[in-house]
Protein backbone atom coordinates (compact mmCIF):
# COMPACT_ATOMS: atom_id res chain seq x y z
CA UNK A 1 0.00 0.00 0.00
CA UNK A 2 1.23 3.50 -0.86
CA UNK A 3 0.42 6.62 1.17
CA UNK A 4 1.35 10.22 0.47
CA UNK A 5 2.37 11.93 3.70
CA UNK A 6 2.27 15.69 4.06
CA UNK A 7 5.21 15.93 6.45
CA UNK A 8 4.56 19.48 7.58
CA UNK A 9 1.02 18.54 8.58
CA UNK A 10 1.89 15.09 9.94
CA UNK A 11 4.75 16.39 12.12
CA UNK A 12 2.90 19.65 12.89
CA UNK A 13 5.83 21.79 11.77
CA UNK A 14 5.51 25.57 11.88
CA UNK A 15 8.20 26.09 9.25
CA UNK A 16 9.19 24.32 6.07
CA UNK A 17 11.18 21.11 6.43
CA UNK A 18 14.98 21.32 6.63
CA UNK A 19 16.14 17.76 6.13
CA UNK A 20 13.33 15.78 4.55
CA UNK A 21 10.95 16.45 1.70
CA UNK A 22 7.69 18.29 2.31
CA UNK A 23 5.67 15.41 0.91
CA UNK A 24 6.77 11.79 0.89
CA UNK A 25 5.11 8.94 -0.98
CA UNK A 26 5.76 5.93 1.26
CA UNK A 27 5.09 2.25 0.80
CA UNK A 28 3.73 0.34 3.80
CA UNK A 29 4.65 -3.34 3.88
CA UNK A 30 1.74 -5.67 4.60
CA UNK A 31 3.02 -6.60 8.10
CA UNK A 32 3.87 -3.06 9.24
CA UNK A 33 1.80 -0.60 11.25
CA UNK A 34 -0.36 1.49 8.95
CA UNK A 35 0.23 5.20 9.67
CA UNK A 36 -2.99 7.02 10.52
CA UNK A 37 -2.21 10.05 8.36
CA UNK A 38 -5.85 11.16 8.15
CA UNK A 39 -6.50 10.74 11.88
CA UNK A 40 -3.33 11.84 13.62
CA UNK A 41 -4.94 11.74 17.07
CA UNK A 42 -4.86 7.94 16.84
CA UNK A 43 -1.36 7.83 15.29
CA UNK A 44 1.52 6.94 17.60
CA UNK A 45 4.27 8.76 15.76
CA UNK A 46 2.49 11.99 14.90
CA UNK A 47 0.55 12.44 18.11
CA UNK A 48 2.85 10.93 20.75
CA UNK A 49 6.44 10.54 19.51
CA UNK A 50 6.93 13.75 17.55
CA UNK A 51 5.96 16.06 20.46
CA UNK A 52 8.44 14.21 22.71
CA UNK A 53 11.14 14.54 20.03
CA UNK A 54 10.51 18.29 19.82
CA UNK A 55 10.83 18.71 23.58
CA UNK A 56 14.02 16.62 23.67
CA UNK A 57 15.60 18.66 20.86
CA UNK A 58 14.73 21.91 22.64
CA UNK A 59 16.15 20.66 25.95
CA UNK A 60 19.33 19.43 24.25
CA UNK A 61 19.99 22.83 22.72
CA UNK A 62 21.50 21.33 19.59
CA UNK A 63 20.99 18.52 17.11
CA UNK A 64 21.56 14.94 18.19
CA UNK A 65 24.18 13.03 16.20
CA UNK A 66 22.50 9.65 16.01
CA UNK A 67 19.10 7.99 16.26
CA UNK A 68 17.96 4.36 16.29
CA UNK A 69 14.43 3.05 15.84
CA UNK A 70 13.71 -0.48 17.02
CA UNK A 71 10.78 -1.86 15.05
CA UNK A 72 10.52 0.98 12.57
CA UNK A 73 7.64 -0.27 10.43
CA UNK A 74 7.35 2.20 7.55
CA UNK A 75 10.45 4.27 8.40
CA UNK A 76 8.52 7.47 9.14
CA UNK A 77 9.98 7.52 12.65
CA UNK A 78 13.47 7.54 11.10
CA UNK A 79 12.53 10.57 9.02
CA UNK A 80 11.34 12.22 12.24
CA UNK A 81 14.73 11.46 13.77
CA UNK A 82 16.37 13.29 10.88
CA UNK A 83 14.00 16.27 10.69
CA UNK A 84 13.22 16.94 14.35
CA UNK A 85 16.22 15.55 16.23
CA UNK A 86 18.67 16.51 13.47
CA UNK A 87 20.43 13.13 13.53
CA UNK A 88 22.87 12.34 10.71
CA UNK A 89 23.37 8.69 11.63
CA UNK A 90 20.04 6.92 11.31
CA UNK A 91 19.65 3.34 12.46
CA UNK A 92 16.54 1.21 12.14
CA UNK A 93 15.52 -2.41 12.56
CA UNK A 94 12.46 -4.57 12.26
CA UNK A 95 11.77 -8.26 12.64
CA UNK A 96 11.28 -9.03 8.96
CA UNK A 97 13.63 -8.23 6.08
CA UNK A 98 10.78 -7.22 3.78
CA UNK A 99 9.68 -4.55 6.26
CA UNK A 100 13.22 -3.19 6.66
CA UNK A 101 13.87 -3.12 2.92
CA UNK A 102 10.75 -1.05 2.23
CA UNK A 103 11.43 1.20 5.23
CA UNK A 104 14.89 1.92 3.85
CA UNK A 105 13.41 2.82 0.47
CA UNK A 106 11.02 5.20 2.22
CA UNK A 107 13.82 6.83 4.20
CA UNK A 108 15.97 7.25 1.11
CA UNK A 109 13.04 8.76 -0.80
CA UNK A 110 12.22 11.10 2.05
CA UNK A 111 15.64 12.59 2.76
CA UNK A 112 16.58 15.70 0.81
CA UNK A 113 20.27 14.76 0.64
CA UNK A 114 20.91 11.04 0.98
CA UNK A 115 24.68 11.36 0.80
CA UNK A 116 24.70 13.45 3.99
CA UNK A 117 23.42 10.55 6.10
CA UNK A 118 24.80 7.31 7.45
CA UNK A 119 21.96 4.77 7.21
CA UNK A 120 22.31 1.61 9.32
CA UNK A 121 19.54 -0.95 8.90
CA UNK A 122 18.99 -4.63 9.51
CA UNK A 123 16.34 -7.26 10.09
CA UNK A 124 16.13 -9.22 13.30
CA UNK A 125 15.05 -9.26 16.93
CA UNK A 126 15.57 -6.02 18.87
CA UNK A 127 19.29 -5.07 18.64
CA UNK A 128 20.37 -8.33 16.97
CA UNK A 129 21.14 -6.75 13.56
CA UNK A 130 23.87 -4.63 15.21
CA UNK A 131 25.13 -7.14 17.79
CA UNK A 132 28.45 -7.95 16.03
CA UNK A 133 29.19 -10.76 18.48
CA UNK A 134 32.74 -11.32 17.17
CA UNK A 135 33.72 -7.66 17.63
CA UNK A 136 31.30 -6.17 20.18
CA UNK A 137 33.49 -3.08 20.58
CA UNK A 138 32.46 -2.10 17.05
CA UNK A 139 28.74 -2.02 17.82
CA UNK A 140 27.19 1.30 16.80
CA UNK A 141 26.12 3.63 19.59
CA UNK A 142 23.28 6.11 19.48
CA UNK A 143 22.27 9.30 21.28
CA UNK A 144 18.57 8.45 21.08
CA UNK A 145 17.10 4.95 20.93
CA UNK A 146 13.39 4.92 20.20
CA UNK A 147 11.05 1.98 20.54
CA UNK A 148 7.33 1.50 20.23
CA UNK A 149 7.37 -2.29 20.44
CA UNK A 150 4.25 -4.47 20.59
CA UNK A 151 2.70 -5.73 23.81
CA UNK A 152 0.20 -8.41 22.81
CA UNK A 153 1.61 -11.92 22.25
CA UNK A 154 0.61 -13.86 19.17
CA UNK A 155 -1.38 -17.00 19.78
CA UNK A 156 0.01 -18.56 16.61
CA UNK A 157 3.51 -17.86 15.27
CA UNK A 158 2.23 -18.18 11.71
CA UNK A 159 0.54 -14.80 12.08
CA UNK A 160 3.94 -13.12 11.88
CA UNK A 161 4.02 -13.85 8.18
CA UNK A 162 0.31 -14.10 7.48
CA UNK A 163 -1.14 -10.79 8.63
CA UNK A 164 -0.56 -7.17 9.66
CA UNK A 165 0.51 -7.64 13.26
CA UNK A 166 2.40 -4.58 14.41
CA UNK A 167 0.64 -4.73 17.79
CA UNK A 168 1.69 -8.33 18.44
CA UNK A 169 4.90 -10.24 19.11
CA UNK A 170 6.22 -13.77 19.48
CA UNK A 171 5.86 -14.78 23.12
CA UNK A 172 8.40 -17.62 23.06
CA UNK A 173 11.43 -15.85 24.57
CA UNK A 174 14.56 -17.47 25.92
CA UNK A 175 15.47 -14.53 28.16
CA UNK A 176 14.47 -14.35 31.81
CA UNK A 177 11.65 -11.84 32.25
CA UNK A 178 10.42 -10.82 35.74
CA UNK A 179 6.95 -12.15 36.44
CA UNK A 180 5.54 -8.67 37.15
CA UNK A 181 6.79 -7.40 33.79
CA UNK A 182 5.27 -10.38 32.02
CA UNK A 183 1.95 -9.98 33.81
CA UNK A 184 1.87 -6.34 32.69
CA UNK A 185 2.63 -7.49 29.11
CA UNK A 186 5.73 -5.29 28.87
CA UNK A 187 8.18 -8.04 27.89
CA UNK A 188 9.75 -6.43 24.81
CA UNK A 189 10.05 -3.00 26.45
CA UNK A 190 11.92 -4.64 29.32
CA UNK A 191 14.27 -6.52 27.00
CA UNK A 192 14.97 -3.39 24.97
CA UNK A 193 15.92 -1.48 28.13
CA UNK A 194 18.10 -4.32 29.42
CA UNK A 195 20.01 -4.55 26.13
CA UNK A 196 20.19 -0.82 25.39
CA UNK A 197 23.29 -0.10 27.44
CA UNK A 198 25.51 -1.69 24.80
CA UNK A 199 24.19 0.71 22.15
CA UNK A 200 23.90 4.07 23.93
CA UNK A 201 26.43 6.88 23.88
CA UNK A 202 27.59 8.18 27.27
CA UNK A 203 24.75 10.71 27.49
CA UNK A 204 22.31 8.73 25.39
CA UNK A 205 18.81 7.74 26.41
CA UNK A 206 15.93 5.49 25.42
CA UNK A 207 12.45 6.69 24.57
CA UNK A 208 9.99 3.85 25.19
CA UNK A 209 6.47 4.44 23.94
CA UNK A 210 3.85 2.43 25.77
CA UNK A 211 0.11 2.42 26.04
CA UNK A 212 -0.91 3.18 29.62
CA UNK A 213 -2.96 0.04 29.96
CA UNK A 214 -1.33 -0.69 33.32
CA UNK A 215 -0.77 1.75 36.23
CA UNK A 216 1.99 4.35 35.85
CA UNK A 217 3.83 2.77 38.77
CA UNK A 218 4.36 -0.29 36.58
CA UNK A 219 6.44 1.76 34.13
CA UNK A 220 8.71 3.14 36.84
CA UNK A 221 9.11 -0.39 38.20
CA UNK A 222 9.89 -1.60 34.69
CA UNK A 223 12.91 0.69 34.53
CA UNK A 224 14.09 -0.35 37.98
CA UNK A 225 13.86 -4.03 37.09
CA UNK A 226 15.75 -3.40 33.85
CA UNK A 227 18.53 -1.65 35.77
CA UNK A 228 17.97 1.83 34.31
CA UNK A 229 16.79 5.20 35.63
CA UNK A 230 13.40 6.04 34.16
CA UNK A 231 10.98 8.95 34.27
CA UNK A 232 7.55 9.63 32.80
CA UNK A 233 8.61 12.11 30.10
CA UNK A 234 5.22 12.80 28.55
CA UNK A 235 1.72 11.52 29.30
CA UNK A 236 -1.09 11.85 26.78
CA UNK A 237 -4.08 9.98 25.49
CA UNK A 238 -5.15 8.73 22.11
CA UNK A 239 -7.98 6.91 20.43
CA UNK A 240 -7.23 3.19 20.21
CA UNK A 241 -5.91 2.33 16.73
CA UNK A 242 -6.65 -1.14 15.33
CA UNK A 243 -9.24 -1.69 18.11
CA UNK A 244 -10.39 -5.11 16.93
CA UNK A 245 -6.90 -6.57 17.24
CA UNK A 246 -5.59 -4.58 20.18
CA UNK A 247 -8.57 -4.29 22.54
CA UNK A 248 -9.64 -7.78 21.53
CA UNK A 249 -6.13 -9.05 22.20
CA UNK A 250 -6.05 -7.54 25.67
CA UNK A 251 -9.53 -8.91 26.39
CA UNK A 252 -8.30 -12.37 25.44
CA UNK A 253 -5.32 -11.98 27.78
CA UNK A 254 -7.71 -11.05 30.60
CA UNK A 255 -9.56 -14.31 29.98
CA UNK A 256 -6.23 -16.09 30.39
CA UNK A 257 -5.62 -14.51 33.79
CA UNK A 258 -3.58 -11.41 32.94
CA UNK A 259 -4.54 -7.86 33.85
CA UNK A 260 -7.04 -6.39 34.29
CA UNK A 261 -5.89 -3.80 31.77
CA UNK A 262 -6.96 -0.18 31.63
CA UNK A 263 -8.97 1.54 28.92
CA UNK A 264 -11.33 4.53 28.97
CA UNK A 265 -14.11 6.10 26.99
CA UNK A 266 -12.53 8.73 24.74
CA UNK A 267 -14.75 11.49 26.13
CA UNK A 268 -13.53 10.81 29.69
CA UNK A 269 -9.91 11.09 28.59
CA UNK A 270 -10.56 14.28 26.69
CA UNK A 271 -12.01 15.90 29.81
CA UNK A 272 -9.21 14.70 32.12
CA UNK A 273 -6.44 16.03 29.86
CA UNK A 274 -8.14 19.33 29.02
CA UNK A 275 -5.73 22.25 29.39
CA UNK A 276 -2.65 20.07 30.04
CA UNK A 277 0.27 20.83 27.70
CA UNK A 278 2.56 18.07 26.48
CA UNK A 279 5.51 19.80 28.16
CA UNK A 280 3.92 19.64 31.62
CA UNK A 281 2.13 16.31 31.15
CA UNK A 282 4.91 14.13 32.53
CA UNK A 283 5.03 16.03 35.81
CA UNK A 284 1.24 15.87 36.13
CA UNK A 285 0.92 12.23 35.06
CA UNK A 286 0.16 10.68 38.45
CA UNK A 287 -2.31 13.45 39.27
CA UNK A 288 -4.17 12.88 35.98
CA UNK A 289 -4.14 9.13 36.47
CA UNK A 290 -5.73 9.52 39.91
CA UNK A 291 -8.48 11.75 38.50
CA UNK A 292 -9.43 8.95 36.09
CA UNK A 293 -9.64 6.15 38.66
CA UNK A 294 -13.42 5.89 38.61
CA UNK A 295 -13.54 5.98 34.78
CA UNK A 296 -11.42 2.89 34.21
CA UNK A 297 -12.65 0.10 31.97
CA UNK A 298 -11.21 -3.37 31.72
CA UNK A 299 -10.28 -4.57 28.24
CA UNK A 300 -13.30 -6.87 28.33
CA UNK A 301 -15.63 -3.97 29.14
CA UNK A 302 -13.97 -1.70 26.58
CA UNK A 303 -14.25 -4.33 23.86
CA UNK A 304 -18.01 -4.63 24.39
CA UNK A 305 -18.46 -0.85 24.35
CA UNK A 306 -16.41 -0.58 21.15
CA UNK A 307 -18.43 -3.34 19.47
CA UNK A 308 -21.56 -1.33 20.29
CA UNK A 309 -20.23 1.83 18.65
CA UNK A 310 -18.39 3.53 21.50
CA UNK A 311 -15.03 5.24 21.00
CA UNK A 312 -12.32 3.79 23.23
CA UNK A 313 -9.04 5.42 24.11
CA UNK A 314 -6.08 4.81 26.38
CA UNK A 315 -3.34 6.86 27.95
CA UNK A 316 0.13 6.81 26.41
CA UNK A 317 3.47 7.15 28.12
CA UNK A 318 6.84 8.19 26.77
CA UNK A 319 9.30 6.71 29.26
CA UNK A 320 12.77 8.26 29.16
CA UNK A 321 15.53 6.00 30.47
CA UNK A 322 19.25 6.42 31.11
CA UNK A 323 21.60 3.56 31.82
Amino acid sequence: MNIEVDIKKYFELKNDTDHIKDKVDISVESHAYLPQVEDVKSDWLSFVSVPAFKIARKENGKDFDSFLSLGTGSGLDVLAGAEILGAQTLGFTDLQKSVVDIARQNVEKGLKQNDSYNLLSGAGDLFAPFANETEPEKRPKFDVIYENLPNVPLTDDKEVTDSRNSGHYLEKRVERIPSEVHEDMLDLHYLALVQSGEYLTDNGFVFSLMGGRVPLSSFIRLGEQAGVKSEIYTYQWKVQAEPLDVIGGYAQQEKEGFGPFIFYRAEDLEKAFEGVSVEESGKKAFEIEKSLEDKRLTATQAFEIWKNGGTIGHTVVVLKSHV
